[in-house]
């Protein structure tokens, strides 16, 4: 498995790194999102996202090679989870294993960065007194 793709209803982060190590890999680099408790001086109390999982794959797909060509990484882990999630648990895990740990730093930063710029995901904040949809984009 040179890399996992995945629209999940839960995240296992116990699981990531053996999914990224490889014998030929000297660095392991991994991101985490979760959800926090504070957005805009508003409690949060929960986030929901949905997604349009075909097209959500593709693309993560797409964003997963383009990085494994451009830092010659070993494996990549691509995870964003679906439904409703509460504060502290992980919605987005990404990671990359190379030979070096300058490449797997920088391809780990560029998979969270373009994933959450390109991905059809959507976010529902759920706030005490209300929620609000917006894109799961910056």
């Amino acid at each position: 498995m040179k890399k996992r793709i995945e629209i999940v209803e839960h995240i296992d982060t116990s699981q990531v790194y053996t999914e990224l190590s490889d014998p030929h890999s000297g660095g392991i680099c991994v991101f985490i999102g979760a959800v926090r408790d504070f957005t805009k001086n508003e409690e949060v109390v929960a986030l929901a996202f949905e997604t349009y999982k075909k097209m959500a794959l593709k693309e993560m797909d797409k964003i997963a090679n383009e990085a494994i060509e451009k830092w010659k990484l070993n494996k990549v882990v691509m995870k964003h989870a679906v439904g409703h999630k509460g504060v502290e648990e992980p919605v987005v895990i990404v990671g990359a294993s190379s030979a070096h740990r300058s490449a797997c730093f920088e391809a780990c930063r560029f998979l969270i960065d373009t994933l959450k710029e390109t991905v059809p995901i959507w976010k529902k904040e759920i706030f005490k007194n209300k929620t609000v949809w917006v894109s799961a984009h910056p």
